[in-house]
């Protein structure tokens, strides 16, 4: 299976730096690129038409993130996958994103939660249609929903951080995902999330908490197999 980024050419000249970073930010955070893919300032330069400038501003910015590993000659690559990483990453995430859906529990309202239902709506859709893209894509939407509900901007920067180092896995999880779309069984990740609306839904915020650890636990689980 190839999941290869969507890029799309740079002709603002103001905000060229900030385009190709935000670009190069959202492929990451989707699993776009591979563990341990390199990443060619040329190559890059040529899909965004721009210089090397400022795409190796954007490789610079992402290695401050921990996004990516950049050696002393300015080459970037993506970071490996390793059984240690991916615990401290999803311990991370249990943390974090748990308070997080406490307190979207506690203050989301009712317009923010009917746009929840149409995101999950449009995830189980593109699931059933095997759109994996586009349902990794409903993914992240549904949970992000639901952080910014919290109200807390640190939360959400502290969870778009976590994310975004969590990409390579998100690679892996993705080539597994695929087949199982097409057969059918991918029921597992549509449930959680229906679990986790019901419980927003009664106002639950202990069964949120739980729902969305459980949520996180499956991935981490198959990622420990995976890695292995």
């Amino acid at each position: 299976m190839t999941l290869e980024p969507v890029l799309e050419r740079v002709t603002t000249r103001a905000t060229v730096q900030d385009m190709v970073y935000s670009q190069l930010r959202s492929a990451l955070i989707n699993g776009d690129f591979d563990p341990g893919q390199a990443l060619t300032i040329s190559l890059l330069a040529g899909q965004f038409g721009t210089s090397h400038m400022p795409v190796r501003e954007a490789l610079r910015r992402l290695a401050a993130e921990n996004a990516l590993d950049v050696s002393r000659n300015g080459s970037a690559r993506v970071p490996p996958v390793t059984l240690a990483r991916l615990d401290d990453l999803c311990r991370a995430r249990v943390a974090v994103e748990g308070l997080a859906v406490e307190l979207g529990t506690r203050f989301i309202t009712a317009e923010d939660l009917a746009r929840l239902v149409q995101i999950e709506d449009a995830h189980t859709a593109a699931a059933k249609a095997g759109n994996v893209y586009s349902m990794l894509v409903g993914n992240r939407d549904f949970h992000f929903a639901i952080y910014r509900a919290s109200g807390s901007d640190v939360l959400v920067q502290l969870i778009d951080t976590l994310w975004l180092r969590f990409g390579p896995y998100m690679r892996m999880l993705s080539k597994h995902v695929k087949p199982l779309v097409k057969n059918g069984t991918h029921e597992p990740y549509i449930r959680q999330h229906l679990a986790i609306l019901a419980a927003i839904d009664r106002r639950d915020e202990a069964q949120a908490r739980a729902e969305l650890e459980r949520d996180i636990t499956i991935t981490w689980d198959l990622l420990k197999e995976l890695c292995g």
